[in-house]
């Protein structure tokens, strides 16, 4: 897939002036992060880090990518509703991995209880990089489904107009033109507002999860002021404030400095570090709750990357998604060479591949948030040093992805602008909204802000 911007790159003096502009826009328009100084405050922020100028995605795989974002919404709901495949997919990890250990013990006694909770909300997004094939062409791949506090909806809604803003400046209006609506903070919101609408108590909160130090709160915040918009009103808590004034009636409904919590959406937990014995305690009383979880453990137990892998065996898709063949053919079109790392001879096989061909694979522990993964020779140390231990169950082996790099202008605060080799992942993000067992809304949204090129 062509850039189009080489030529537009070379001119230094150029990129300096459209970079002054493109920062301008960009704090103009909110597309905003605290600073790392002062990540409670925002007292004084920064732009978030973008390029100068949209990726290009051809119409086909963005197409393809909005498509099959519904069928991931219906197979991650279809996976939380499955208590056997959960533990039994889960369950050499468990053994290595306390973090999702953790998860998995609440979710047992959530389930030994009973599930109070009756709506259900999935706010996802599946993100996806271009395989570059022998022939030139391109193959859309997914990277991983995030199902918990899946981010920069709210950032991604107001980047559209900066790149639009650059590409007029240069006299570029047809391609400006070409740039896609792009309002996933818009439909995240309309999710919430679903769930709390089926719900159905009025005078009801959402609740969202933050954690004390958030940079991207500006991203919140567009859902929030959304929802405020249809006079839902949202107040932002910490674990530590659930565990010290959270409380459940006899009927188990969430009530938050007495008010009455309909929807919690998590924006913190999705990492060990986020948690102490009291958060647990204070994840625990949300999940015993009849409001909404978004998501509930469950469903933060499907994103896991063990899940993802155990997706990918021949056959799996038919058992989770009974009837639906064009589903299921969508869905593994997407999928990317995943593998075991369990103790035996398929994890056996696999390691030994991977040391002896490193730049073909990618090693992951079971970890949202990004910075987790490891490649090249470091992944071999790690295979290693984990081949012989069972601590190895707690990854899985992931091809590695091989977009074709292009040429864009990168802009952080604090750094020159910098023209460099990038690569694009797409992101769309997927809303879904269950009331027992009928699905009521299955929506997706486009996170990337792409031109389509025909």
């Amino acid at each position: 897939m062509a850039t189009g911007w080489g030529s537009l790159l070379q001119d230094e003096q150029q990129l300096e002036e459209l970079t002054r502009q493109a920062v301008d826009r960009a704090l103009a328009e909110g597309v905003l992060l605290r600073t790392s100084q002062e990540p409670s405050s925002s007292d004084v922020v920064s732009y978030a880090p973008f390029t100068l100028f949209p990726s290009l995605v051809t119409s086909a795989l963005l197409e393809q990518a909005y498509a099959v974002q519904m069928d991931f919404n219906l197979l991650v709901d279809a996976v939380s509703q499955n208590a056997a495949f959960l533990e039994q997919t889960l369950s050499s990890t468990i053994k290595r991995d306390n973090f999702t250990a953790h998860l998995f013990d609440i979710h047992k006694q959530v389930l030994k209880e009973g599930v109070a909770q009756t709506v259900f909300l999935g706010l996802n997004r599946s993100d996806y990089m271009f395989q570059r094939n022998a022939d030139g062409s391109a193959a859309l791949k997914q990277i991983e489904i995030n199902t918990i506090s899946a981010s920069f909806g709210g950032l991604a809604s107001r980047t559209p107009a900066v790149h639009r803003h650059v590409l007029n400046v240069l006299g570029k209006t047809k391609e400006a033109a070409k740039i896609l609506s792009n309002n996933p903070s818009k439909g995240l919101a309309m999710g919430i507002a679903k769930a709390w609408e089926l719900y159905g108590s009025a005078n009801a909160r959402v609740l969202l999860i933050a954690q004390e130090k958030e940079r991207n709160i500006f991203d919140q915040r567009a859902i929030e002021n959304e929802l405020l918009a249809r006079n839902i009103h949202v107040i932002r808590r910490k674990f530590e404030d659930v565990s010290e004034k959270g409380s459940l009636d006899q009927d188990r409904r969430l009530f938050m400095d007495g008010q009455e919590v309909a929807v919690v959406y998590f924006r913190d937990g999705y990492m060990p570090s986020h948690y102490s014995l009291q958060n647990w305690e204070a994840r625990l009383l949300l999940e015993r709750s009849c409001a909404v979880k978004c998501p509930d453990v469950a469903t933060q137990l499907a994103g896991t990357k063990k899940v993802q892998q155990e997706l990918s065996r021949s056959g799996m898709l038919e058992v989770l998604l009974p009837g639906q063949p064009e589903a299921v053919a969508r869905l593994r079109a997407t999928f990317a060479g995943l593998y075991s790392l369990d103790m035996g001879e398929e994890g056996d096989q696999a390691i030994t591949e991977a040391i002896a061909a490193p730049n073909c694979f990618v090693l992951k522990p079971q970890r949202e948030g990004g910075g987790n993964n490891l490649y090249g020779e470091e992944m071999v140390q790690a295979l290693e040093r984990l081949k012989d231990s069972e601590e190895r169950a707690s990854y899985i082996l992931m091809e590695k992805i091989e977009p074709e790099p292009f040429e864009n202008c990168l802009l952080r605060p604090g750094s020159p602008a910098r023209v460099a080799q990038c690569i694009s992942e797409l992101g769309i993000f997927g809303v879904y909204v269950r009331k027992t067992i009928t699905a009521l809304s299955n929506l997706r949204r486009n996170s990337l802000n792409a031109i389509p090129e025909k």
